[in-house]
Formats: structure tokens, C-alpha cells, sequence
């Protein structure tokens, strides 16, 4: 706790006072133990699926209680919705991918895959589906529309976390050689290799118009031009980023990070990115969930222990820390009271103004 005390209170004391537009409102108690990773709101149909070990939390944006629970899994790492009707689990214990319906919960199909299958990106334009798979240094296609893999990507480092720009184009974090790939979904092949000095080991990416931005291990958000893949701004972010989201109405970018912290940088017109916010969650809340509805953010959370043991239907469990019994809750990080994006309509317009690009 004391390590992590220096560095919040340097960010606190270099934030602007009027900047403070986030506070953490009452956490959502789902109990149970194990550990997580990766959140995904489908703000359209109102719901946020949490990954929780085995298991996959399903929570209603507007009530925000507790509707359901995915189970009978290995250890899910990520969830994408696709459809109203498709939706994918990364099964990493059990090296599936799990097809399943959003609207009815109803698990489909259950697809074997290389590895340790981890991040999930959707490519609206092919209909693919890129799975990355850390163990095996490759990148996994999937037809959406035939659910049958069409081909493997080898790597020459490990994929981490990736993106879709919406028009037939993938960026892929290569966090061991600090490096971004763009991978073209229609011809499946590396279109360019960029080095993302000086951020080191890119963990998460959000996209927005002709900016790639990403949560560096080195403390730093590092913006990319998405054309050119160069470095174009930095900015100060929390220890341990493991996701990334962007705010496209607030013009905000989140940074989820291990050391407890929230990072919210605001980007400006004429390509200008301030560090206006660090949030305090927990240690070990290192992803997160953006509604863009609602401007809220969750995280997840809890009390940690140690990581858990093998066992027999866990042979390989995760080395993340794992939550006790019945402390497990989502964080949840809203805009405050005077800049609620529903009911004030200069909230926007007082925490940035927006970023002007042309389109890729």
C-alpha cells in the first residue's frame, strides 16, 4: 500500500481541482471466489458480463443488480458480443471458445482452439472473429458466420490485446516486443509492424477515428496515428494497466490499472492529451467495463488472497490473486453529481473539447 501512496499523491497534486469529474458510487456485492479477468458492457442491450473464474456474471445497467450467471467453464478470460444474438467466451482452462446467445444466455457451441485462447476481437466488416493465444504466439480466425476456425496467424511475440477500427482493419498489442501490429481482416495478412517507444509493453488499446491509444507497463498512455503508426503523445497513467476504453461523446480515455487506480486522460483539440484524473479502486482492479450510455464505468474487485492451487480440473489455474470467499463486487466509477452526463448538458462541453481528425 505505502509503495503505491508516492505516486497517487504526485497525480492528485498535478490535477487540475475542477478536473475531479469521476467518484466512486456503491459497489455491486456478487460474492463467491475465485479470480477474473476481463468485464464487457453491451450498452445497447444493457447489460455488463463479468468474468469471475469459472463463471460469467451477468448484471443489468440500469437496475444494476445481478440477472444471471454463466457457469460450468474452465476459466473464461474474455467476452465479446458480436450480435444481439452471438456472443464469444475465452475459455483458457479448458482451450474452447464458447459461442453463446446474449439475448436468451443459452450457451450454442463450444469451439476447441489452440492454447490458452484469451483476447477477442470482432470484425464487423468480415464477420471474423480474432482469437489471440498467448502460449502458442498466434492469432486464431474465426467465420462468425459458419463458426468453423479459417486459419491461424503465427506471431513473433505474444499477443496481448486487441482492436478493430470498424473498417476491415485489427491492431494487436505485442506487449513482449513492444509492438503493434495492423493486420488487414480481409486478406489476413500483417500489414505493418510498428514500435511503440517509448511506451513499453503495450497491454490495451481503445480506437477512435485515426487514433489508436494505448496503456503502456511503463506508466504511460502512448497515441499512435493509425495510418502511420507513429508516437505522436504521451501521458501519465497508473502501474499494471491490463484495459483500455475511450469515451467518444466525453472525449475520455480510461486506463484500468493492478495498483488500484482508475487513469482518465482527457484529449483535447489539436492532438493534446492531459492526465485530469486517478481514480482510487482497489489493488488487483485492473479491468474494466465502459457504458457509454451512462458514462459509468466498472471494475472488478475484492478482497485478495493467494493464487489458487492446481487441482485436477484446474491443472494450470491463473497466478492472478484470488478473491475471499464472498468478497468478490464490482467497483463502480461514476461521472459526479455536477457533471452527470444525463442530466447536465454542459457536462461535455466542461470536461473537453472534442478531437478533430479526418477519418483513416
Amino acid at each position: 500500500m505505502s509503495s503505491r501512496l508516492p505516486l497517487a499523491l504526485l497525480l492528485a497534486l498535478s490535477l487540475p481541482a475542477r478536473a475531479q469529474q469521476y467518484s466512486l458510487a456503491p459497489p455491486i456485492p456478487l460474492g463467491g471466489s475465485g479470480a477474473w479477468d476481463y468485464l464487457t458492457a453491451d450498452s445497447a442491450a444493457r447489460r455488463v458480463y463479468v468474468s469471475h473464474s469459472s463463471d460469467v456474471n451477468v448484471i443489468d445497467l440500469d437496475t444494476l443488480k445481478p440477472v444471471a450467471t454463466l457457469s460450468g467453464f474452465g476459466y473464461i478470460h474474455d467476452i465479446l458480443i458480436a450480435t444481439p444474438t452471438l456472443g464469444f467466451l475465452s475459455d483458457g482452462v479448458r482451450n474452447q471458445l464458447v459461442v453463446f446467445n446474449p439475448r436468451t444466455l443459452q450457451v450454442l457451441q463450444k469451439i476447441p482452439t489452440a492454447a490458452d485462447p484469451d483476447s477477442l476481437a470482432f470484425d464487423s466488416l468480415t464477420q471474423r472473429l480474432f482469437i489471440g493465444s498467448r502460449p502458442t504466439r498466434s492469432l486464431i480466425v474465426l467465420n462468425t458466420s459458419t463458426l468453423k476456425i479459417e486459419a491461424t496467424l503465427p506471431l513473433d511475440g505474444q499477443p496481448r490485446f486487441s482492436v478493430p477500427d470498424g473498417h476491415g482493419l485489427i491492431f494487436l498489442a505485442i506487449d513482449d516486443r513492444s509492438e503493434i501490429l495492423r493486420i488487414d481482416a480481409r486478406t489476413l495478412q500483417i500489414a505493418a509492424t510498428w514500435p511503440t517507444a517509448p511506451c513499453r509493453s503495450p497491454t490495451s488499446l481503445a480506437f477512435s477515428a485515426a487514433r489508436l491509444f494505448i496503456s503502456c507497463s511503463n506508466r504511460i498512455m502512448a497515441v499512435l496515428d493509425a495510418a502511420s503508426g507513429k508516437v505522436i503523445a504521451t501521458a501519465p497513467i497508473g502501474a499494471g494497466p491490463d484495459e483500455a476504453a475511450y469515451d467518444e461523446t466525453r472525449h475520455l480515455f480510461f486506463s484500468s490499472n493492478n495498483d488500484g487506480t482508475l487513469s482518465i486522460v482527457a484529449v483535447r483539440d489539436g492532438d493534446k492529451y492531459e492526465a485530469i484524473q486517478s481514480v482510487s479502486t482497489s489493488p488487483g482492479a485492473r479491468t474494466m467495463a465502459l457504458d457509454t450510455v451512462t458514462h459509468t464505468v466498472f471494475l472488478s474487485g475484492a478482497e485478495l488472497g493467494p493464487p489458487p492451487t492446481p487441482t485436477p480440473d484446474n491443472p494450470k489455474p491463473t497466478g492472478h490473486p484470488t478473491s475471499l470467499p464472498g468478497t468478490f463486487h464490482l467497483i463502480v466509477v461514476k461521472p459526479a453529481p455536477e457533471c452527470d452526463p444525463i442530466t447536465s448538458a454542459a457536462c461535455t462541453a466542461s470536461v473537453t473539447a472534442p478531437l478533430k481528425l479526418p477519418p483513416l
